[in-house]
């Protein structure tokens, strides 16, 4: 039999009057990067509007010319609604216009959703949320609880996977958001080399926080920077508390309340979480055995990487594997 012809996963963004340019093009910039061995995109992103092609409003001096009407919808592997600040009745009574109504009801079932920031909104008022965990960007999140009570709202997070909705926070969670579902999608090679190409972090896990308390270290202060450097180069060793905190010729309790000042989580959460990425970089890149790769990444056992990676990805060290040296090339 002859395989299955190459299509790549279509993704479609949902252009609305009021939208922000940047996060309107956050899309296009990461899923337009990815490609196969042979040179073939992996992705096909095309823009639509609730109305036949035209411009669009922005809420800068500017408007957007918008190839696609709302038909496009329905030819979508995966779904992305951008902020908007005109969002009219669905920002401030929670329910959808027929024209948006009826444009949502063109996508398919099973198609993938996302939002970025307020475009959580489309998703809530469309009853796809209900009962599910979401987030918004943090100024925002009181009030959309207040609108949404059905849904399990967390503030505190960059982004959540709830498999086949996903929803971020403001601006540049929604770069992280999309390499996340490239990383899902393809796996951690192809998702940093389009960080590389973009010029940006490869990897904010969802779980970090949105507002870190100093983001830009206090030039007068110590920073934490170095102790990180050096855990990355280690990996494989054991690494304690009190190491990194040598590091940076700090106190154990200073180094701490540092480290999650300026990362946003601690340093033994920060640490497992740098371990998981090498555990999937080297189960997608490399044929070693379980126990070489859980010691390569420092969990010091097959078994320990095991729990880890269920805990953090859903899978198993050999499924994670499976999925990502199949070959099949095709998304999950």
């Amino acid at each position: 039999m002859s395989a299955e012809p190459f299509r790549p996963h279509r993704v479609v963004v949902l252009a609305l009057d009021g939208l922000l340019p940047f996060e309107l093009g956050i899309p296009h910039r990461i899923f337009g990067r990815p490609a196969d061995a042979r040179g073939r995109r992996l992705y096909e992103v095309v823009t639509c509007s609730v109305r036949p092609p035209g411009p669009v409003r922005t809420d800068a001096d500017f408007a957007v010319d918008v190839a696609h009407g709302p038909e496009a919808l329905a030819t979508a592997d995966t779904v992305i609604v951008p902020a908007s600040y005109e969002l009219g009745p669905v920002y401030e009574e929670g329910r959808l216009t027929d024209e948006l109504a009826a444009a949502l009801a063109r996508i398919r079932p099973g198609a993938r959703l996302a939002s970025i920031c307020t475009g959580v909104y489309v998703l809530a008022a469309a009853g796809r949320l209900d009962g599910r965990p979401a987030t918004t960007h943090w100024a925002d999140a009181e009030r959309f609880q207040r609108m949404f009570p059905k849904v399990e709202v967390d503030a505190d997070v960059l982004f959540i996977d709830d498999g086949d909705v996903l929803t971020s926070a403001g601006v540049a969670a929604g770069i992280d958001l999309c390499l996340h579902m490239v990383r899902r999608d393809f796996g951690t090679a192809v998702a940093n080399d389009v960080a590389r190409r973009t010029v940006v972090p490869p990897h904010r896990d969802g779980g970090q926080a949105q507002y870190i308390e100093r983001p830009v270290p206090d030039p007068r202060l110590a920073t934490t920077a170095a102790a990180r450097a050096w855990a990355l180069s280690r990996l494989h060793e054991p690494i304690q508390l009190r190491d990194m905190a040598e590091q940076e010729a700090m106190s154990v309790r200073t180094f701490t309340r540092r480290f999650r000042e300026e990362v946003g989580v601690s340093p033994g959460q920060w640490l497992t979480r740098q371990r998981v990425e090498r555990a999937r970089h080297l189960l997608e890149s490399t044929g070693l055995p379980m126990d070489r790769v859980a010691r390569e990444a420092g969990f010091g056992s097959a078994q320990s990487m095991r729990q880890h990676l269920q805990a953090a990805l859903g899978v198993t060290p050999t499924a994670y594997r499976r999925t990502f040296r199949s070959g099949a090339g095709a998304p999950r």
